[in-house]
């Protein structure tokens, strides 16, 4: 039959067409819901990595707290140790710790006074990584919350920092236990020098939770598999004589010095 304008239209022919555009419109409605599927899929995974990704409140140190009195500067590096002494003091002391380490205790009695008379006198500058691996050591993740404290009082006062730093270890509580409370770790900031509100504040708000997990996982994704890890100028002091002996890090200091 014909199918030219006046002619009879063919039954056959106008199906296939019709089964034609069936088939279109079928192709178009299934790519449209695998393009909603896949956007909704990219978006499910960048709230989760946003999620993951998030930070929440990030320590800092002011410009005018950051000038310390000997010509150092107090900063916060972008793997969350606070770093405290002259810029172009020719050691560089990183220090791995965990306020609830027994071991870290024991390394901060025999060094502590080494490393700030060398910070003191220009000599090196200290990086304080204090993480917080050891929560399950305590009932109340006591890590966490001393590490918070570590940034609350740095940030308000980094040139008392470390003579806070020998007291935490000073009164580390026992492993096992609930650890100190907010109101004690208040106190022994208080007894080093901060009287300010905020310090208690924060410690109250357990401010950097977020944060602090985020750099104890990128530290110990580092390579880092305990605590104390002391590291001169790069290099990890494994010497347990170094470590745990009264001044035993004064030589390591010395020789990276060129002394």
């Amino acid at each position: 039959m014909s199918n030219k304008p006046g002619g009879k239209k063919n039954p056959l022919l106008a199906a296939e067409r019709a089964d034609r555009n069936r088939k279109i419109l079928i192709q178009v409605g299934v790519a449209v819901v695998l393009i909603g599927l896949i956007a909704a899929i990219g978006i499910g995974i960048a709230v989760k990595n946003s999620k993951k990704n998030d930070l929440g409140a990030t320590p800092s140190i002011a410009a005018t707290a950051a000038q310390l009195l000997n010509g150092g500067t107090a900063t916060i590096t972008d793997n969350g140790a606070i770093r405290i002494g002259k810029p172009d003091a020719k050691v560089t002391i990183r220090v791995v710790a965990d306020l609830q380490c027994p071991a870290c205790k024991a390394f901060e009695a025999a060094n502590s006074q080494v490393i700030k008379d060398a910070v003191d006198k220009g000599t090196a500058v200290v990086e304080y990584n204090v993480i917080s691996f050891l929560d399950k050591a305590s009932t109340t993740k006591y890590s966490s919350r001393a590490a918070n404290a570590s940034y609350c009082v740095a940030q308000t006062d980094p040139s008392k920092y470390l003579g806070w730093l020998t007291t935490m270890f000073e009164k580390q509580p026992a492993e096992g236990g609930t650890g100190l409370t907010d109101d004690q770790l208040i106190e022994i900031a208080t007894g080093a020098g901060y009287t300010d509100a905020s310090v208690a504040q924060c410690i109250k708000d357990n401010s950097y939770n977020k944060y602090i997990e985020a750099k104890t996982n990128d530290v110990m994704k580092s390579g880092i598999q305990s605590t104390p890890s002391v590291f001169v100028n790069g290099k990890q002091i494994q010497s347990s004589q170094e470590l745990m002996t009264l001044g035993g890090l004064a030589p390591a200091i010395a020789a990276a010095a060129g002394q």
